[in-house]
C-alpha cells in the first residue's frame, strides 16, 4: 500500500483510489512502473531502466508507450494534469516521481 496527497494504492489488489474518490483497476504493467516510481522517489527514473525493469529486456516497447503511461497516472493522480506535481518528465532522460 502507498499514500500520497489523497490517492492510495494497493498493489497487492492492482488498484487505486484517488482524490476524486474513483477506485482505478491498474493494469500489471502500471502497478510496475509505479512501484518503479516510488521506490526511486525524488530521483529520475531513465527510460532505459524502466523499459529493462517493468517490460523486460527482450520486448521493448517504443517510448511512447512510456509516455502514454505517464499521462494515465497523471489522470488518475494529478489535480492539475496539465502542471503535474507527482508524476514528471525530465527531458531526454525519463520521468521522476515526487511527493
Amino acid at each position: 500500500h502507498y499514500s500520497f496527497n489523497d490517492n492510495h494504492i494497493d498493489f497487492t489488489a492492482q488498484e487505486a483510489k484517488n482524490f476524486k474518490g474513483d477506485t482505478i483497476p491498474l493494469s500489471k504493467k502500471e502497478a510496475m512502473l509505479l512501484k518503479l516510481l516510488i521506490e526511486n522517489k525524488n530521483e529520475v527514473v531513465s527510460r532505459e531502466k524502466i523499459l529493462q525493469t517493468v517490460w523486460g529486456y527482450q520486448v521493448f516497447p517504443t517510448t511512447r508507450t512510456i509516455d502514454n503511461f505517464i499521462l494515465n497516472f497523471r489522470k488518475y493522480f494529478e489535480k492539475d494534469q496539465h502542471n503535474p506535481k507527482h508524476f514528471q518528465s525530465v527531458r531526454g532522460v525519463g520521468y521522476k516521481y515526487t511527493e
